[in-house]
């Protein structure tokens, strides 16, 4: 004690300035250190868990991106397909409807062959029916002359070769 006396220190107010000291030391720790520090690991857990989401938001972005490129892919692909069934669709119609137009074409000809050979017919019926008509009135002028036997034989002969 007398060391602190010998410095000018009283004990009294020096242990009571340490209990001051303290009880400030307490208070601030309370209610300032304690408060500030744990709002500050609340905003760094905030910050932290900000960049774990923004990665996992990029990781789901680059998998939907992934996930779109295959789907636009898948779709080419299936338009490519259904544009070659169109495709081979319009032959089979195209060798379907050309041979149907054949068949018909064909149809009409042997149609038209038909009706040419029946007016063919027809017209030969009509010439030989205007030729016999022909003949007969021949005949009958060359009976209005009246010739002999052996004429008679001669020129019967004769148009039935005629005829043939």
């Amino acid at each position: 004690m007398e060391l602190f006396q010998a410095l000018g220190l009283n004990l009294k107010i020096l242990t009571a300035e340490l209990v001051n000291f303290a009880v400030l030391l307490f208070v601030l720790w309370k209610f300032g250190y304690g408060p500030i520090l744990k709002f500050l690991d609340e905003r760094k857990n905030k910050i932290e868990q900000g960049v774990l989401d923004a990665k996992k938001a990029g990781e789901k972005l680059e998998e939907i991106a992934a996930k779109e490129k295959e789907v636009m892919k898948n779709a080419k692909k299936e338009a490519m397909s259904i544009l070659e069934k169109a495709k081979e669709e319009g032959e089979k119609n195209k060798e379907k409807i050309v041979v149907r137009a054949k068949e018909e074409i064909g149809q009409i000809i042997n149609e038209e062959k038909a009706k040419m050979q029946s007016e063919k017919a027809q017209t030969l019926k009509e010439i030989k029916s205007e030729i016999s008509d022909l003949v007969v009135r021949s005949v009958e002028k060359i009976i209005e002359e009246k010739f002999d036997q052996k004429k008679d034989d001669e020129l019967i002969k004769k148009i039935v070769k005629n005829l043939k």
